[in-house]
């Protein structure tokens, strides 16, 4: 606590040998940071300025990469400073305020990627009504719920976790909103249960939803061509892949914060900062690679800036 100005800091103390790889940590970070703002800006561009582009599976696609955009931006320019700073601190509010971000990127996460599940389910096995069903406005309303919704879940979840503090010690790099909730002098019941229906509302619905999606795609798949399943596999890929990773990472956190088993610290660090890394990395090269009309776009502006460099 800091008396002087009756604010309430906390110690972040999940770093691993900071003091002997400041400079490396940083500029690995800086790197990272900088490739999935460069990465995720180019394909949101590509979507955003190619009207070709403008349908429901490219718009999930651009969501998808802005909320990874959303989610790094409350991570790293505040580990950046860590690193460069003398005391990893960070006020209570501040850090409720990053909890409140980065869950709520996880869950939108979810719930887009469930949205994209549904768009590809109906593409594929209900090709007949999918203008009827997968419309722009219904597009504009899935993207309000898939916002709306986690944020509201996870604002609610803050707001119990709020409360005066009797420990002002962190083991982590990032704050988590139940590990927050530990550190609290009163009850943390409320929240505890709460956050568990959250969990099952957020992540395990979406999970069997998605899943449930993947079996009747799969058992259509079966039914059709050699050529049918080349082109639903070919859109369908990367949404598994990212799916599947998100999906282990996540539940990976989930428990080991909550059962606070015997994992290595570092392996543990690795693993909380995972999805914060990886998807925002992979998400734009895997669609920009795997989906042949982004590639193809990109390819087409990389060409015509080349030429034109040329040119002069």
């Amino acid at each position: 606590m800091d008396y002087s100005t009756n604010v309430t800091y906390l110690s972040l103390e999940g770093h691993v040998e900071l003091e002997k790889y400041r400079n490396f940590y940083f500029l690995i970070c800086l790197t990272v940071y900088i490739l999935i703002i460069c990465c995720n800006v180019v394909v949101i561009s590509v979507i955003y300025t190619n009207k070709p582009l403008h349908e429901p599976m490219y718009i999930f696609i651009a969501a998808l990469l802005c909320n990874s955009l959303f989610g790094t931006a409350a991570f790293y320019p505040k580990l950046l400073t860590d690193f460069l700073s003398e005391t990893q601190v960070i006020s209570h509010g501040a850090c409720l305020f990053q909890a409140f971000c980065i869950y709520t990127y996880v869950a939108t996460e979810f719930t887009l990627l469930s949205a994209m599940a549904y768009d590809r389910y109906v593409s594929i096995c209900k090709p007949l009504q999918y203008p009827t069903l997968i419309k722009m406005s219904t597009v504009k309303k899935l993207l309000f719920f898939c916002w709306f919704f986690p944020a509201c879940e996870i604002g609610i979840s803050v707001i119990l976790t709020y409360q005066q503090l009797c420990k002002f010690k962190l083991n982590r790099i990032y704050c988590n909103n139940y590990s927050i909730a530990k550190l609290n002098c009163g009850d943390i019941t409320a929240m505890s249960t709460y956050g568990l229906i959250a969990l099952g509302v957020n992540v395990f619905l979406p999970v069997i939803f998605i899943i449930y999606s993947y079996l009747r795609i799969l058992d259509i798949c079966l039914k059709n061509s050699k050529d049918f399943r080349r082109k639903a596999l070919q859109t369908c890929l990367p949404h598994l892949i990212i799916f599947t990773s998100f999906s282990v990472t996540a539940c990976f956190e989930v428990i080991n914060t909550r059962l606070e088993g015997n994992v290595p610290h570092v392996f543990a660090m690795i693993m909380s900062v995972e999805n914060l890394v990886i998807p925002p990395l992979m998400n734009p090269i895997i669609y920009g690679l795997k989906l042949q009309e982004i590639c193809n776009r990109i390819k087409k502006m990389i060409w015509k800036k080349n030429t034109h460099v040329f040119s002069h």
